[in-house]
């Protein structure tokens, strides 16, 4: 009954979603594996560097050639005219919150209390969608935060073709130190419900990171500032093990040690980061998300008023950190924990990645190979334009390495070969 429950809610939510150009253009790619797509652009980015004069050639869901037109084109492809854009890889959204919606709409903690999980879903499917349209054709999603699973049906329905959405890496259940997580009762007899799984020690944090396991997760989630490095290092161990990788939640400097001393695979936030920790980060190949997007877009929640009023101290922080991430050489990936703010805004990183002073083809490659390595389950196969690699490609007006704010203008959008926008 709860199955068939979830199923109507996926396909009421795409009914209501998906308009009719657009599903005629899935279903276009969807109904020949065979079908040859020809994209002509003025550049390719192919995740490391900017190519002129390059073309790309897609068979089915995979690229069958990319570079200068040296090969030949099978009878009946089709031909996009991408003039004046730039074709790229499918971005990639290092940090996704699906299952929540921005905090001045309804605050975390009554999302968690007061939406049923019916509802939850609903905007999750809607959210899906929105990422895929923006661009993002994969996502990391870090922790449902009350929804149990269901980023792990999501992910099956947008795979089986449910619902639109991009690829999703799927954490599940986050993991916290019992009595520490945000939601909580001022009456001792109350208990609330809970957004994570909770542990207190090291053989409870292995018993759940193998149930995590169990239920199909890609990556473990920690909310690291709680947990000891004995803890942490069970997880990791664990996790690493089944190869599965390791997301924490740090703002501490405290946090950010006991999590590089585990070995982890990356650090999320990481505001109190130093010169020092980051040295060490990339000593230990783990990458720094900071998330910067949600920081100020809770800022401006609290009042703030960007270019009005003076700079909180969080964000004077929060740029020093990266700076200090920038000139350590520490893998920096692209992730805005998203679901602080709207879903489909997710460019709002990159743009503020290149306001922080990181050069924008870095940023545009933290947005697609360095993310696509750091996920590790995809880094094979995802996040460069190269033959054999699937056929996610974006491609956006000018040329968003001189611009960054051009990312935001799509004319083409593919995933997995199927093409959900084009110009057209």
């Amino acid at each position: 009954m709860k199955k068939a429950t979830s199923l109507c809610i996926y396909f009421a939510g795409f009914l209501l979603l998906w308009h009719a150009p657009t599903t005629h253009a899935q279903q276009r790619g969807a109904d020949d594996s065979a079908s040859y797509f020809l994209l002509k652009p003025d550049r390719v980015f192919d995740g490391e560097q900017m190519h002129h004069d390059w073309v790309v050639l897609v068979k089915g869901n995979r690229i069958a050639e990319a570079g200068r037109q040296t090969f030949t084109i099978p009878a009946g492809t089709r031909t996009i005219d991408l003039k004046g854009h730039t074709l790229l890889p499918g971005l990639i959204e290092g940090h996704s919150h699906l299952f929540l919606h921005p905090y001045d709409e309804a605050p975390f903690e009554e999302q968690i209390m007061k939406e049923t999980r019916a509802e939850r879903v609903a905007r999750a499917v809607q959210h899906a969608a929105a990422t895929l349209m923006a661009g993002f054709t994969t996502v990391r999603d870090l922790g449902t935060e009350g929804a149990g699973y269901d980023d792990i049906g999501l992910k099956q329905a947008i795979r089986k073709g449910v619902v639109p959405g991009p690829r999703i890496m799927a954490s599940g259940r986050a993991l916290a130190a019992i009595g520490a997580y945000a939601v909580r009762s001022s009456n001792p007899d109350v208990t609330l419900p809970k957004g994570v799984a909770e542990v207190s020690n090291v053989e409870e944090m292995a018993r759940e990171v193998r149930i995590e396991i169990g239920k199909g997760v890609n990556v473990i989630k920690l909310y690291g500032d709680q947990f000891t490095t004995e803890e942490i290092k069970q997880a990791t161990w664990i996790a690493q093990n089944s190869y599965r990788t390791v997301a924490v939640h740090a703002f501490t400097a405290e946090a950010m040690d006991r999590a590089i001393e585990a070995g982890v695979n990356s650090i999320e936030h990481g505001d109190a980061g130093t010169a020092e920790i980051f040295t060490r980060m990339r000593e230990k190949e783990i990458a720094y998300y900071p998330t910067i997007a949600a920081a100020e877009a809770m800022a401006g929640y609290q009042g703030w008023r960007k270019g009005i009023d003076p700079e909180p101290a969080g964000i004077t922080t929060l740029k020093k950190a990266f700076k200090a991430a920038l000139a350590s050489g520490v893998t920096i990936g692209s992730g805005s924990d998203v679901g602080v703010f709207a879903h489909g805004e997710n460019a709002r990183e990159l743009e503020l990645m290149v306001g922080y002073g990181m050069p924008a083809l870095d940023v545009l490659k933290a947005a697609t190979s360095v993310n696509a390595k750091v996920l590790g389950y995809y880094g094979s196969r995802l996040g460069r334009v190269q033959k054999g690699m699937y056929a996610d490609l974006i491609a956006v007006e000018g040329n968003p390495s001189e611009d960054i704010r051009n990312i935001r203008k799509l004319g083409l959008i593919m995933k997995n070969g199927v093409v959900y926008k084009d110009l057209k």
